[in-house]
């Protein structure tokens, strides 16, 4: 019996062992950081010196314009970059699921910009899309088409859809991958059966095809909805939050008021909650909802 015990707590020393560094890394810049985030959005904090106000906080970012215009940019952005870059990997997949000369490298070119950082990502479209000596205009000039030139990032409502375009432009390519690997898993003869009854390119994707890519579906959207409302790289490297706030998300304007406005911590910890309670709730809300038409193979 001893001997058993003994078996079982080396097993279990070891076991602890191998965890012990993912529960630390956890602990440390996961757990402490919301904990303290957690209390400091309950005070009024400099950096320095903090003093208790319960929700004021809160209340105040409530009636804060900026703030406020913040969210409405940051539902446009989910939203509109979810829907942008799922389309766009669902399409890429429909294609590239196929095997032909090149497909790999079609694959390849397609998710190579995911790999690379969204700063340096808008970075180099900050310069295409540069109004005086960007890549864009100058192509324009010389299609004769000047017509069309225009401050892509001075317009507020034009820079807004230039961060969605180049967000779903830069990521779609992994919402494809995730989409090809559920595409590979469907069964050949469901095709083949549907064929045999006449079923049209349509009625396939709508009967069999999406259907049975669901799990896939639910992985992309929960990414997509997650990152999008976290969104700060492309905005910061391309906008800065300009022209004005017009372009400010959440994220950004965390960032913003926690090192720029008088370094309200506070202030700044209390968006971040609020904001870590909307991905939260987000999250739980769709995986319940997309999980119920899921299909078994």
């Amino acid at each position: 019996m001893q001997t058993n015990l003994r078996q079982k707590w080396k097993i279990n020393g070891i076991w602890l062992l191998f965890v012990l560094p993912a529960l630390l890394f956890y602990l440390v810049f996961l757990l402490l950081p919301t904990l303290s985030a957690t209390y400091y959005s309950l005070t009024d904090w400099d950096g320095v010196t903090s003093t208790f106000i319960g929700l004021d906080n809160f209340r105040a970012m409530f009636h804060d314009r900026l703030i406020m215009a913040s969210f409405r940019n940051t539902v446009q952005y989910t939203v509109s970059i979810t829907v942008v870059q799922n389309g766009l990997g669902l399409l890429a997949a429909l294609i590239l699921v196929r095997a032909f000369r090149g497909v790999n490298a079609l694959r390849t070119m397609f998710f190579m910009p995911h790999i690379f950082s969204g700063l340096v990502m808008g970075y180099v479209w900050g310069f295409i899309l540069e109004p005086n000596i960007g890549a864009l205009n100058n192509v324009l000039d010389f299609l004769h088409l000047g017509a069309l030139k225009m401050s892509w990032l001075g317009d507020p409502s034009v820079a807004r859809w230039m961060i969605v375009f180049v967000s779903s432009w830069q990521n779609f390519g992994f919402s494809m991958v995730i989409y090809i690997a559920g595409l590979q898993g469907v069964p050949r003869d469901l095709y083949e059966y549907s064929e045999v009854e006449g079923a049209s390119s349509w009625r396939k994707f709508a009967s069999i095809t999406f259907p049975l890519i669901a799990p896939s579906f639910t992985i992309n959207m929960i990414l997509c909805l997650i990152g999008n409302l976290k969104l700060f790289d492309q905005i910061y490297s391309l906008t800065g939050g300009g022209p004005g706030f017009a372009t400010e998300s959440i994220a950004s304007t965390i960032y913003k008021v926690g090192f720029y406005n008088g370094i309200e911590w506070g202030y700044g910890s209390a968006l971040s909650i609020v904001l870590f309670l909307c991905i939260l709730l987000l999250s739980v809300t769709m995986v319940t909802l997309l999980r119920r038409r899921e299909v078994e193979m």
